[in-house]
C-alpha cells in the first residue's frame, strides 16, 4: 500500500463496496417497482411489452457504457499517479462526447425505434406498448448518457457517497413519478418510459452541484478538451469496451427474443427471473465497482502486489453477495414472485425455472469481479476477447438449440455456460497479467 493510502485494504475496499451496494442497489429497486406496478394491470402485454422495448435501450445505452467504463479506469489511474490535470480532462472530454452522442441519439430516434423493432418477436399489442415506452424514454439519452460520465469519473476518485446521492436521488423519483404516470393518470407503458426520462434529467442535476460544491481547486482546461490527440486517444481506449458491451447486450436482448418466440406466459416470466438476477448482479457490481476503482489506483501506483489482494478479496466478496441471494431463489420463490406480477400463469413458469438462477449467479459473480478488474486496468482487448468468445462460441450455439426444440431450461443453460465461460476465460488472463505486472509496471505519471 502505497503511504497515499494507509488504511489496510480490506477496511477500503468494504467502505466502497458497501456504499457503492446500496448505489447500485437502487437502480434494480426502481426496475423492479416498474415491473411490480406493470405486472399488476390487468393486461399483461404491458409487462411484455416494456420488457421488449428495454431491450432496445439496452442496445442505445448500454453500446455507450464505455463512457462510464472508460472514466472510471482512466480517472483512478490519474489519481494513483497524482495527474490532476488528467482526472479533469477525462470528464470534461466525456461529457463532451455524452453530449455529442445523446443529441444525435434524440435526432435519430425514428429510425432507431424502427429498425430497433423490426428485429424483435413481439406480438402486435406487446409491441405497441414497447414503441410507447421508447417514445417517451428517448427523449432522456443526453441525460442518461451524461449520468455515465459523472458516476464513471466520481467512482474512479473514490467518491461512492457521491455516486450514492446521484442513484437513489433519480431512482426514488422512478419510483414515485411510476405511481403517478401509470396508475394515477393511467399512462402504462408510455408512463414507465416518461418516469425513467425524468428521473434521468434529475440524476445529471444532482451530479452537477455535487462537483460544483466540491472544495477542490478546478482547472477547466477547456482549450484542451477538443485536442485531436486526446479525443483520439480516448476513442482508441473505448473502442474495445465498445465491442465488450456489444457482446453482452446480444446475449441478453437474444435471451429476451428468443423467450417470446417460447411465448408471451415464458416471457413475462424470464422477464421476472432476469430482474431477480438483474437485482442480484447489482449488489456484486457494488463490489465490483470498488474493484475498478481500486485496480485503477494501484496501476497509478505501479503496485502489482495490492492489486492481487485486491482480486482476491473481491472475488470471495462477489460469490458472498451472489450466495445470498442464490438462497433466497431456494427458500423463498413462493413469496418473492408473486410480488412481481399478479398473473398465476406467470408464477407458476418463473417457479419452474427460477432454479437456474443459482449458477448463473454464483458462476456469474466472478465474472462480474473480473470486469471490474479489467477495466480499472482500462485493459479492453482481454474484456472484448472473452466476451465475444463467450457469446458468440457459447451462448449462441446453445441457445440456437434451445429454440429449435423449444425448450426453456436449454435457454437457462446457455445462460449458465455463457457466465461460466466468461469467468473461465478471465481467469485466465488475470494470471498471466499479474506475472506480467511483476515485472513491467511503473507508477503512471
Amino acid at each position: 500500500m502505497s503511504e497515499r493510502h494507509p488504511r489496510s485494504l480490506r477496511r477500503r475496499y468494504l467502505r466502497l463496496a458497501t456504499i457503492n451496494i446500496m448505489a447500485t442497489v437502487s437502480v434494480p429497486l426502481a426496475g423492479l417497482v416498474d415491473t411490480a406496478i406493470l405486472g399488476h394491470l390487468e393486461d399483461i402485454r404491458f409487462l411484455a411489452g416494456v420488457a421488449l422495448g428495454s431491450i432496445v435501450f439496452d442496445y442505445v445505452y448500454w453500446t455507450f457504457g464505455f463512457l462510464r467504463m472508460g472514466t472510471t479506469g482512466t480517472t483512478a489511474q490519474a489519481m494513483g499517479g497524482g495527474d490532476i490535470k488528467a482526472v479533469y480532462l477525462t470528464l470534461y472530454r466525456g461529457l463532451f462526447l455524452a453530449l455529442s452522442i445523446g443529441t444525435a441519439l434524440v435526432v435519430l430516434q425514428v429510425p432507431i425505434r424502427i429498425g430497433g423493432f423490426a428485429v424483435l418477436s413481439g406480438a402486435e399489442g406487446v409491441e405497441a406498448a414497447g414503441v410507447a415506452y421508447f417514445n417517451a424514454r428517448v427523449w432522456g439519452a443526453p441525460a442518461t448518457l451524461c449520468s455515465f460520465v459523472l458516476i464513471g469519473w466520481f467512482l474512479g476518485r473514490e467518491e461512492s457517497g457521491r455516486v450514492l446521492l446521484i442513484t437513489v436521488g433519480a431512482n426514488v423519483s422512478n419510483i414515485i413519478l411510476d405511481y403517478v404516470f401509470v396508475l394515477g393518470f393511467g399512462l402504462a407503458a408510455f408512463g414507465a418510459g416518461l418516469a425513467t426520462m425524468i428521473s434521468q434529467y434529475l440524476a445529471v442535476v444532482i451530479g452537477l452541484i455535487l462537483f460544483w460544491k466540491s472544495r477542490e481547486s478546478r482547472p477547466w482546461l477547456w482549450g484542451e478538451i477538443l485536442d485531436r490527440h486526446g479525443l483520439t486517444s480516448l476513442m482508441r481506449l473505448n473502442r474495445d469496451i465498445l465491442f465488450r458491451t456489444l457482446g453482452l447486450i446480444t446475449a441478453l436482448s437474444l435471451f429476451t427474443n428468443l423467450s417470446s418466440v417460447l411465448g408471451t406466459t415464458v416471457l413475462a416470466a424470464n422477464a421476472i427471473l432476469l430482474r431477480v438476477q438483474y437485482l442480484a448482479s447489482h449488489f456484486i457490481d457494488g463490489a465490483a465497482f470498488a474493484t475498478e476503482s481500486l485496480a485503477g489506483t494501484f496501476r497509478g501506483q505501479g503496485d502489482p502486489k495490492g492489486l492481487l489482494k485486491l482480486l482476491r478479496l473481491s472475488l470471495v466478496v462477489g460469490f458472498a453477495c451472489a450466495l445470498g441471494f442464490a438462497v433466497l431463489v431456494v427458500i423463498a420463490p413462493g413469496f418473492l414472485y408473486p410480488l412481481l406480477t399478479s398473473h398465476q400463469e406467470v408464477v407458476e413458469v418463473a417457479t419452474r425455472f427460477g432454479y437456474w438462477l443459482i449458477p448463473v449467479l454464483l458462476f456469474g459473480s466472478a465474472a462480474y469481479i473480473y470486469d471490474g478488474f479489467f477495466l480499472g486496468l482500462t485493459a479492453g482487448r482481454v474484456l472484448r476477447n472473452s466476451m465475444l468468445f463467450s457469446t458468440i462460441l457459447i451462448f449462441g450455439s446453445v441457445a440456437w438449440v434451445a429454440v429449435a426444440r423449444g425448450d426453456n431450461h436449454i435457454l437457462w443453460l446457455a445462460m449458465t455456460l455463457w457466465m461460466v465461460s466468461r469467468a473461465a476465460t478471465l481467469s485466465w488472463a488475470s494470471r498471466s497479467l499479474l506475472r506480467e505486472a511483476q515485472s513491467t509496471w511503473e507508477p503512471c505519471r
